[in-house]
């Protein structure tokens, strides 16, 4: 959990876009509970030896002291405007611009990317959906380990570690490129009880809705509350105005619930030996079933 910001900005550029009547930057982290440190450049910032590092994150328009930071190990955003505009901030997996602009939600998000946790997506009445961690993975296997579950999807590893890697792997090309994907599906009071998100199919010009909920919570409505939601947050969020579905022929009960969702059947597909009924999801051109 991001605590503490340290902003090691040059002076009168701190003046003119942060402490400035347009920023909300501070007044927003300050209401989040987060801590402000204003320092000095150049070497003169706070002795923060004995801090929690995992819990601080670090603004400069500086190279030299992005690179510096960067090599003690912290977590460090750097920030660019015209003046610096030729700083050297290799390497660096988001820049700040505009920072007037910026809010807590941008600077928790890069933050957790940063420190690699997971990004929290959405929650719904009953449940919580945030990106995968290898934590999830005991869980995956205990969902997985029911028949009805492969019958028709793919298996995980069988080797646990292969899953792992597979995992901190997906993070690192999928969420951090995409900033989407398949994610974790959670009760309220932090049960996996499933997977679900959008992603990409090779060889497919849409972008693809999968779901897998477990058998201990089926039939209870979890698949229908989860894709509806993930449905709405990849039209508001992720700007997709068409969204599809591939379901392995036979498999009554996920076609149901894409009819149920307001997919339209669109044609059929073989992939690897196995038929796929393909089903189109029109935004809000679709007139969803209650």
């Amino acid at each position: 959990m991001l605590e503490k910001v340290v902003l090691l900005i040059e002076e009168n550029i701190l003046q003119k876009k942060v402490l400035c009547g347009e920023s909300i930057l501070l007044d927003d982290l300050r209401g989040h509970g987060v801590g402000i440190v204003i320092g000095a450049r150049e070497g003169s910032q706070p002795d923060d030896a004995g801090e929690k590092l995992m819990n601080t994150l670090y603004i400069t328009d500086s190279d030299g002291e992005y690179h510096r930071l960067k090599q003690q190990g912290k977590y460090v955003l750097p920030y660019r405007y015209e003046e610096n505009r030729s700083a050297d901030f290799a390497g660096a997996l988001y820049v700040i611009e505009q920072i007037e602009e910026v809010d807590f939600e941008t600077i928790d998000m890069a933050y957790r990317r940063l420190a690699c946790l997971p990004w929290d997506i959405l929650t719904t009445k009953r449940c919580m959906i945030r990106e995968t961690t290898v934590e999830d993975v005991d869980s995956f296997y205990e969902i997985y380990a029911e028949p009805d579950i492969t019958e028709y999807m793919e298996d995980l590893y069988a080797d646990r570690d292969a899953e792992i890697a597979y995992v901190e792997e997906y993070r690192k090309k999928v969420y951090e490129f995409y900033g989407y994907g398949m994610w974790t599906v959670l009760t309220k009071d932090g049960i996996v009880i499933g997977r679900a998100g959008i992603s990409w199919r090779e060889g497919f010009d849409l972008p693809e809705l999968g779901f897998v909920i477990g058998v201990p919570w089926q039939r209870q409505g979890y698949a229908n509350e989860v894709c509806r939601a993930i449905l709405d947050y990849a039209q508001e969020e992720l700007g997709f105005t068409q969204v599809q579905a591939l379901v392995m022929e036979g498999n009554e009960k996920s076609a149901a619930l894409c009819v149920k969702l307001g997919f339209e059947e669109s044609g059929n597909v073989e992939l690897e030996g196995e038929r796929y009924v393909v089903y189109r999801f029109n935004g809000q051109n679709s007139m969803m079933q209650l």
